[in-house]
């Protein structure tokens, strides 16, 4: 049974993967588990997720200006030619690009024509004694001399002409008659000399000297484009790579209004787009607005997208870059980058410099951790003195977005520097509805759509987790050639975000279908007697992704705290599949494999992070991964290993425990889960409807302590009242 980090996240599930061993196939994990899925989930080192909360509303078209005096109308034609060649785009696919390749292809098609339609016949090649030959035979009429070849022309004019080469040396007259030609002979026919001029003389005496210029000025053309491409601009590269976002391009711009949810940190934001729009009220009273604003919150809760719309709000040009982009391989590259993206911010100011992902290179200096070297370590010095050195009229203002806020120097977070910290919090119900709504606006919906029951079914989601969630409704409904999206789409897409498609083709055998039944019905059994188990919602064997079958079970309720006795009962209904293999089939499968590492990182916690053993008492053994306040880092855990016994023992308690209380309540509604089991096993799966009529049916009583408490508290209407009463 898989279920979520208590302080994470409600979401709650159980997957059964197959493993393939040398008898049988039966259920059970690869190497990729479900707490591997949720760990997903954590905010993660280095985290290139795309944060998405919401899609970027196009905002409507700028009305048209007044029409201009006719004076201002009299551009020349110059003017307007240079202006066309100013917005004409450069590279592949503009007007010269298709223009010149309009022109090869019809050279291309007249080379081809002229070389099908040619009918004419090659001269025959002959040799000077052929020709002396002929001279003498009286067959020759005209002999054409240029350069080397001789062209031969005869009497007989059907007949074709000839070629043929001769020796330089020496006149053609000369060349007849030594070769045996009489004067008369000579006489009879016409000799003309003509001299090689033109293009083609031209090319045959810089041919030997031109091709191969030519051809060594191509490579090197090639080369340096290569090299220039790879890093030959060494002058350009202590260069800001930042981009900038121009304040008044609409295609791009975005406002508060394009963000659903995070009202606090909207309104935390609201403070700084009204220092940028009106900076002289702060100023004349002495105020400073915070040089630097760091947003930190988990992937996917839209950090990137605040820092764009405060960008938007504002009307001010707005850098972007990313904190590995300030780090190269040449020592002084980053802290050159930063001068000059400072410098930039600068000359636009009013302004915003916004540094994503800035644990890259805002880490913990002189500890090693990620890599650490003195490159980075001076692009951060440099950072902290470019915000410290800002004056207070200075109206540029840096904001950065991390999901690793307690890796960050403490020299990057004090006050004059990031002073002030907004927190972005995943979304609770209402925001979660508000986000889908959203994106459905450019998604036709059926009639039966209702987001509401939709943001239930998803607690813990971020709204890039929503973006996803509504996307792949519209895919699977466009895959079944229908034209709007329905809650069925929907409900289908939720369990495919959580857990990959599903996987028709993996059929099941029955007694493997039987196993995977019983392991999760036991889950479910256990959840719905225990009163602080989280209530079922689904109960499913249908192979997805790669979990063979799974239990979802989902608060009614968003909660932010959990208490110690939820946690005893999620460990009694998590062991619930491993007790019911072993009452019923005398055996174990791979199947609970998950669900063992899941309750004992549970007990641990309990143990070691919240003070919940009654043996070792409120004390915290374990803390931040074992660093040092100041950024050293230690190996010492903090207790002896006496407290480490202690530990496992405690751990092995409550754990032993809760197999217990599984084992004593599906032995006592045994009956129950036979039916139930058999039942899932045909149907494949069970909605929470369905499986709480089976339950009523025999006779097992479903507790919720969290729906009498709220019921009483409604009823009451004041929590404290119903406390003191209860004592």
């Amino acid at each position: 049974m898989t279920r979520f980090l208590p302080v994470r996240t409600p979401i709650i599930y159980k997957v059964t993967l197959f493993k393939k061993t040398s008898k049988i196939l039966v259920c059970g994990y690869n190497d990729l588990t479900m707490s591997e899925t949720e760990k997903n989930k954590l905010p993660e080192e280095n985290t290139s997720e795309t944060e998405v909360m919401e899609p970027v509303v196009p905002t409507p078209a700028p009305e048209q200006k007044p029409t201009e005096p006719v004076a201002k109308k009299k551009d020349s034609a110059g003017a307007k030619l240079r202006q066309v060649g100013k917005n004409m785009p450069v590279g592949p696919g503009n007007f010269w690009n298709n223009m010149l390749s309009t022109v090869l292809l019809l050279v291309f098609i007249t080379a081809a024509f002229s070389y099908l339609t040619d009918t004419s016949v090659p001269p025959e090649e002959l040799t000077i004694s052929d020709v002396v030959g002929q001279v003498k035979n009286n067959e020759v009429k005209e002999i054409i001399v240029r350069g080397a070849m001789l062209e031969v022309s005869y009497r007989d004019e059907t007949r074709n002409k000839g070629e043929a080469k001769r020796e330089t040396d020496a006149s053609v007259s000369d060349s007849l008659t030594n070769l045996g030609v009489s004067a008369e002979q000579l006489a009879s026919i016409t000799i003309d000399v003509q001299r090689e001029t033109g293009f083609g003389y031209w090319l045959s005496q810089f041919a030997p000297f031109l091709f191969p210029l030519l051809f060594l000025g191509i490579i090197i053309w090639f080369l340096t484009r290569s090299v220039k491409g790879a890093g030959m601009q060494a002058l350009s590269f202590g260069s800001s790579k930042a981009r900038m976002i121009d304040p008044n391009d609409t295609s791009k711009k975005v406002t508060f209004k394009d963000v659903a949810g995070a009202k606090e940190a909207k309104q935390e934001l609201e403070e700084i787009v009204d220092f940028l729009k009106n900076p002289k009220k702060f100023l004349d009273i002495g105020a400073e607005i915070p040089k630097g604003v760091m947003m930190m919150g988990a992937p996917g809760t839209g950090k990137t997208l605040l820092a764009r719309a405060v960008a938007g709000e504002a009307g001010v040009p707005f850098f972007s870059i990313s904190g590995s982009e300030f780090v190269e391989m040449f020592v002084g590259v980053g802290a050159s980058r930063v001068r000059d993206l400072f410098q930039m911010a600068k000359k636009s100011a009013p302004s915003i410099i916004f540094v994503d992902e800035i644990d890259a290179v805002g880490r913990v200096r002189g500890t090693g951790v990620g890599g650490g070297n003195d490159e980075r370590e001076q692009t951060l010095n440099q950072i902290l003195v470019e915000m410290d050195g800002f004056e207070p009229n200075a109206k540029v203002i840096v904001m950065a977005a991390t999901n690793r806020p307690d890796v960050l120097d403490p020299a990057l977070l004090r006050p004059g520097r990031f002073d002030r910290r907004v927190t972005i919090d995943l979304p609770d119900r209402h925001d979660r509805k508000a986000i889908l709504e959203v994106h459905a606006r450019k998604k036709p919906l059926q009639e039966d759509v209702n987001l509401d029951i939709i943001a239930q079914r998803t607690p813990g989601f971020s709204g890039a987790d929503l973006y996803s969630l509504m996307n792949e409704g519209a895919i699977l409904a466009a895959r079944e050639l229908r034209k709007k999206v329905g809650q069925f789409d929907l409900i289908r897409s939720i369990e495919k975000v959580m857990l990959g498609p599903e996987r028709k083709s993996h059929v099941l055998s029955k007694r493997e279908k039987l196993v995977t039944a019983y392991h999760e019905v036991g889950h479910a059994l256990v959840a719905s007697v225990l009163p602080y188990a989280d209530p079922v919602q689904k109960i499913s064997v249908i192979s997805r992704g790669r979990a063979a079958g799974y239990t979802l079970k989902l608060p009614d309720e968003d909660r932010k705290m959990h208490s110690k006795k939820e946690f005893l009962d999620d460990i009694a209904m998590t062991l619930g599949g491993y007790v019911t293999e072993q009452m019923v089939f005398d055996d174990l499968t791979t199947g609970p494999s998950n669900d063992l590492q899941v309750v004992a990182n549970l007990a641990r916690d309990m143990v070691t992070k919240w003070g919940m053993s009654d043996v070792l008492g409120p004390i915290a053994y374990e803390g931040t991964g074992g660093r040092m306040l100041g950024g050293g880092m230690s190996e010492d855990r903090g207790f002896s290993p006496q407290i480490a016994k202690a530990i496992d023992d405690e751990v092995n308690k409550i754990i032993h425990d809760g197999m217990e209380k599984a084992r004593e309540i599906l032995t006592k509604y045994r009956t129950a889960l036979d039916n139930i089991s058999i039942r899932l096993a045909e149907v494949e799966t069970l909605e929470r409807e369905e499986y709480e009529a089976l339950l009523k049916q025999e006779g097992v009583l479903i507790n919720d302590a969290y729906k009498k408490q709220r019921e009483l508290d409604e009823a009451v209407a004041d929590p404290t009242a119903v406390l003191l009463a209860s004592k």
